[in-house]
């Protein structure tokens, strides 16, 4: 049998470019290789978005068409909402009687979020004991692998943690899911941070083409070259960093450089050489997109079949957990 994979995303509602090439350009490749279990982690958004949940609905569907417009295949893997599986609620119920409250305490993403998110009061159950939630989400499928970046390596060893003290008490009932680490390009947004919806710089895969070409003709450049005779460098450019490296051929890429550092273009007509090649790659999604938009039933279809699916393999798993653990 081949390895299964677990993935998932908060509804945060439409994608942007950092969301493409840092989860799905992965996810892609994914469903190709592995048994690929990929959910819409609404619990999950729960933990701070608690007090104003009316929009996860809608976060939902908009989330599901970009995942489908992009090439996500329900035929290839299990797509599906993680609040419809009761069994992960079930688990975390369960994982939550063994995980030691220092491991959640000492949680680097715990502390960073309570000093960052300001507007929100964090200080609950559910936001600390999120990891936990989250390793049930994946050894529920009994996952071998969980694809992550470098920087979420240390999530996954948490969950890994869990698992051995699980398996310690009950026995081997669950395999240690693998982390799968996964490369992505740097994306910066059109003001040269990370790309964020919660910063307002996000390039959304849903835009219209003049919206994508107004955002980038906005887009920070490399701040030292102030006028058009200053020379450049295109490797503090954000945009050369994120649209020029991921769609213009070497050719451009040449051009760019040797235009830059030595004044002979101007940012312009740089943005201006690689409008067209991002608009050329979002041409086939946004035209999946509206095939999808217009069959909103088809959606629904495709959660529910997927639910189905997931629920199977989730209500086995259960069964051996209430076994080992003596609830049966």
């Amino acid at each position: 049998m081949e390895a299964r994979v677990l993935s998932g995303m908060r509804p945060t509602g439409k994608l942007h470019f950092g969301h493409y090439h840092g989860v799905l350009v992965n996810w892609l490749r994914l469903q190709k290789e592995y048994e690929c279990f990929f959910f819409v982690a609404d619990w999950h958004a729960l933990t701070t978005d608690y007090a104003a949940p009316k929009g996860i609905k809608d976060n939902v569907r908009e989330m599901l068409l970009d995942w489908l417009s992009v090439g996500i295949d329900p035929k290839k893997a299990t797509i599906f909402r993680q609040s419809a599986i009761k069994e992960h609620a079930e688990l975390f119920v369960l994982l939550s009687m063994i995980t030691p409250l220092p491991w959640l305490e000492r949680n680097p993403t715990y502390k960073e979020q309570l000093e960052e998110i300001r507007d929100k009061d964090l200080h609950t159950f559910g936001f600390l004991g999120y990891p936990v939630l989250q390793t049930a989400d994946i050894i529920v499928y009994k996952a071998a692998k969980v694809p992550v970046g470098i920087d979420q390596a240390p999530h996954l060893e948490l969950s890994r943690e869990i698992t051995r003290r699980f398996n310690h008490f009950y026995g081997e009932v669950f395999p240690e899911p693998q982390t799968l680490l996964t490369e992505s390009p740097k994306v910066l947004g059109t003001d040269g941070r990370k790309m964020s919806k919660s910063y307002n710089n996000a390039v959304l895969l849903s835009d219209p083409p003049e919206v994508v070409e107004k955002k980038m003709l906005q887009m920070m450049t490399d701040t030292a070259r102030k006028r058009r005779t200053d020379p450049g460098n295109p490797d503090r450019c954000p945009l050369y960093i994120t649209f020029h490296l991921l769609y213009s051929d070497n050719k451009t890429l040449e051009w760019v450089r040797e235009g830059c550092t030595q004044a002979k273009i101007g940012c312009t007509e740089c943005k201006r050489s690689v409008i067209p090649k991002v608009l050329e790659m979002l041409g086939p999604i946004q035209k999946r997109r509206k095939e999808f938009e217009a069959n909103p039933a088809l959606l629904d279809d495709i959660l529910r079949e997927g639910s189905i699916k997931a629920s199977k393999v989730a209500q086995k798993t259960m069964t051996d957990v209430r076994k080992a653990m003596g609830l049966e």
